[in-house]
């Protein structure tokens, strides 16, 4: 509180009445004039503090982040999903085709940057003709992710193994879950690690995105490295090492607050060169070349919804196409994939 001059104090003559009440009056009028100054400097430090909160409190368009469809995201945090596509495709005999595979994701965040995950997958085909009806449990994946936030852009490390103690595999596989997982691949080749099931696959990749104003831009590269580990008698492929490497593009943007519209492109090689079974003559052959590669574009739309104080749910629909030599002059229903996919994810 600011005090009153004494020397004023001083000069007032206290015996006469007129003296008492002067010496009241400045006493009060001391009083105020503190409390009006230290008012004024809490209200400053207030609008002060505020002021450097909304300064530091990151716009909601430079949190806003697209999630891709064939590819991984960049950021962590405790979450749960379960992601199911229906695919239709010719087999290699011409007949079509039908699969629908569901796989769940469960995430942990232990650190700031650091989250392990795990994904489990179900997959049931319809076959043609006289083939038989299947379905398949997949190799589950273990791994984690490392990613740092860098202003506007976001860089994800992630390693990760396949556990072969998928059903089909084996020296005496399942005829049905065998014809199911060679279907799933041609269903979900993003995930066509899972589906090797006689295999032990090692699975590291990097992301790299920009997301702001609304707007994500995401690339990514992964390298898989497979080494046979059961099923060496099985009439499945023989080769001991498969070596498969795959980039991605993403871009996705915002309509409003709770919509976001993205599409990815991704493209996947065989740096090996694996052998498989030709149906029609039951030998072992190398890939042709059209096996070598495979291209899929995916385009769709997705909804964000805030569950609580901190929890999200942004369930989306997108459609899947494979790109062979034809591009998109091929027909509606090739070998390649044609997959409508319905993707639920929660975080929290």
């Amino acid at each position: 509180m600011t005090s009153i001059d004494t020397t004023l104090v001083k000069n007032v003559p206290l015996r006469s009445r007129a003296g008492r009440t002067r010496f009241a009056l400045l006493l009060t009028l001391s009083s105020v004039v503190g409390a009006g100054t230290e008012a004024f400097a809490e209200m400053d430090g207030v609008v002060a503090g505020s002021a450097a909160a909304v300064k530091l409190t990151p716009t909601d368009s430079s949190t806003r982040y697209s999630l891709p469809w064939q590819l991984r995201p960049v950021t962590i945090g405790n979450g749960v999903g379960i992601e199911s596509a229906a695919a239709a495709f010719n087999d290699p005999n011409g007949n079509l085709d039908a699969a629908v595979a569901t796989v769940l994701s469960a995430s942990y965040r232990i650190s700031e940057e650091w989250t392990p995950m795990i994904r489990l997958a179900f997959v049931g085909n319809d076959a043609p003709g006289a083939a038989v009806d299947g379905s398949s449990f997949a190799n589950p994946v273990v791994g984690v992710t490392y990613s740092r936030k860098l202003g506007s852009y976001r860089l994800a490390l992630f390693g990760a193994t396949t556990i072969p103690v998928g059903t089909g595999g084996g020296d005496n596989p399942n005829l049905r879950a065998a014809r199911t997982n060679t279907a799933s691949m041609t269903a979900r080749p993003a995930d066509s690690a899972m589906f090797q099931v006689n295999y032990l696959t090692e699975i590291a990749g990097v992301d790299f995105a920009y997301v702001n104003h609304g707007l994500t831009a995401q690339a990514e590269a992964t390298l898989q490295q497979s080494v046979r580990v059961r099923g060496s008698h099985s009439a499945d492929a023989t080769d001991l090492f498969r070596t498969n490497a795959a980039v991605g593009l993403h871009v996705g943007t915002f309509i409003g607050s709770h919509v976001s519209v993205g599409s990815d492109l991704r493209y996947q090689r065989w740096l090996s060169h694996p052998t498989g079974v030709d149906r029609a003559t039951g030998m072992h052959t190398p890939y042709s070349e059209a096996e070598m590669d495979t291209a899929t574009a995916a385009i769709g739309v997705r909804l964000h919804f805030r569950l609580g104080q901190r929890a999200w749910i942004r369930p989306g629909i997108s459609y899947a196409r494979g790109l062979d030599a034809r591009g998109l002059d091929a027909p509606l229903i090739t070998a390649q994939t044609n997959a409508a996919q319905v993707d639920i994810p929660v975080t929290f």
